[in-house]
């Protein structure tokens, strides 16, 4: 899954839902563009925030995998049974 992305994406969807609502309601260009501004930073952070997060679980998770690998691993030759040579 590409997270690259994301932050920007988030950001702008919610710069077209911000911009459709401030023409809606009439407001003057500079409080709309003042609206907008904040409204990027807003949610440019929040994407990031997020992508954060699913970067440290899917690294948590990959830690668990690679140590549930090697307990696996280790498991059949404890259980062979030992030879009375």
């Amino acid at each position: 899954m590409n997270k690259k992305n994301f932050p920007m994406i988030l950001m702008l969807v919610a710069g077209l839902v911000t911009c459709i609502i401030t023409y809606i309601q009439g407001f003057h260009t500079l409080k709309k563009c003042v609206i907008l501004l904040c409204v990027f930073v807003l949610f440019y952070t929040l994407g990031c925030v997020l992508v954060w997060t699913l970067k440290h679980f899917e690294q948590e998770n990959e830690i668990k995998r690679k140590q549930e690998d090697l307990v696996i691993e280790k498991e059949p030759k404890e259980l062979q049974p030992q030879s009375n040579s």
